[in-house]
């Protein structure tokens, strides 16, 4: 057709490699200015608060296929928690397992539909290019406290917090098999690309998000052509650094999904929790992208970037 159809975010053509330099060094500065940093990898672990459900992670000479399928025997060893999504409506059942090195989680809850497609290209004749679809890709997030004391992991929290997430995403980060490592900081300082969001007691806060060091688990497309009215808006590539501490897995069948993920106890990272079995640490979990956004009746998905965690959960090791 000879006609340039580069897809936009708003005004913005995509350059993936200058937003990954421009989000790094984001990162950076909030970080230096943020009351709670950490300069060097360290052991975080906090006391059960009364009422939080505990999921015990059972020792294990090996651990799970990381397949999705959830059928390792191993598994078995595990008592299973349940937590409810208020957001979703659903509840989700957790099971952890750990050896030496690594920590094991499978995760299941109900959807009716599988959904694996996010942000679709389509092609508009009008204005001869790419623009982005109402698809939103199924996902799953576990939110870690890293603060040495009970803390409000909610993005309507009193009080400023930092978090390691693992995100797991049906399209963009399963077909490598892997959940996406980032980390979210949630304060009174604001920055460039910060949601602003409001906590119980009406104070202005905002919740800063960013990938953990290295490259991500998929890429953004840039259509420059026209090849067909409906392009995927993102490849798949290997990770790398610490974004790709996090390995997972996840397949829908008859209506549940059931998610294996895999990370080391100790990455050395300081943009992870690091895991001590003599300790507890203090997480959220929660169906949908918590990114502080509210509903969008638009999308495919609704709730796709309004997610909460449902309630604190915490996590030990026997």
């Amino acid at each position: 057709m000879g006609v340039k159809a580069k897809e936009r975010m708003g005004d913005n053509t995509i350059d993936d490699t200058a937003s990954s330099r421009k989000q790094e060094t984001l990162r950076k500065k909030y970080m230096r200015k943020s009351l709670i940093i950490f300069a060097f990898p360290v052991l975080l672990w906090v006391t059960p608060a009364a009422g939080d459900p505990y999921l015990l992670s059972v020792k294990t000479d090996e651990g799970p296929v990381i397949d999705g399928n959830g059928n390792d025997r191993v598994w078995e060893q595990a008592n299973p928690v349940t937590t409810r999504d208020r957001i979703a409506n659903i509840d989700i059942t957790l099971r952890s397992v750990y050896t030496d090195d690594e920590v094991f989680i499978l995760v299941e809850f109900p959807d009716e539909t599988e959904n694996r497609a996010h942000k679709t290209l389509v092609w508009d004749e009008a204005a001869e290019r790419y623009r982005g679809g109402p698809q939103r890709e199924d996902t799953f997030v576990f939110k870690w406290s890293m603060e040495p004391y009970p803390v409000d992991l909610s993005v309507s929290a009193n009080k400023p917090y930092r978090a390691d997430i693992w995100y797991w995403k049906a399209h963009r980060t399963d077909p490598s098999g892997y959940a996406d490592d980032k980390t979210q900081i949630y304060g009174v300082t604001e920055l460039k690309h910060a949601t602003r969001v409001i906590s119980k007691s009406g104070r202005r806060f905002y919740l800063y998000r960013s990938g953990d060091a290295g490259a991500a688990a998929y890429q953004p497309v840039i259509a420059d052509d026209y090849t067909g009215p409906r392009v995927s808006k993102f490849n798949s590539q290997e990770p790398s650094g610490s974004r790709a501490d996090v390995r997972a897995k996840g397949v829908w069948r008859n209506g549940v999904w059931t998610i294996e993920f895999r990370r080391k106890l100790r990455t050395g990272h300081d943009d992870d929790v690091q895991f001590e079995i003599s300790k507890d640490y203090r997480f959220g979990v929660s169906r949908y992208e918590i990114a502080g956004r509210k509903s969008n009746p638009r999308a495919e998905q609704p709730n796709h970037g309004a997610g909460e965690i449902g309630e604190h959960l915490t996590l030990g090791f026997r």
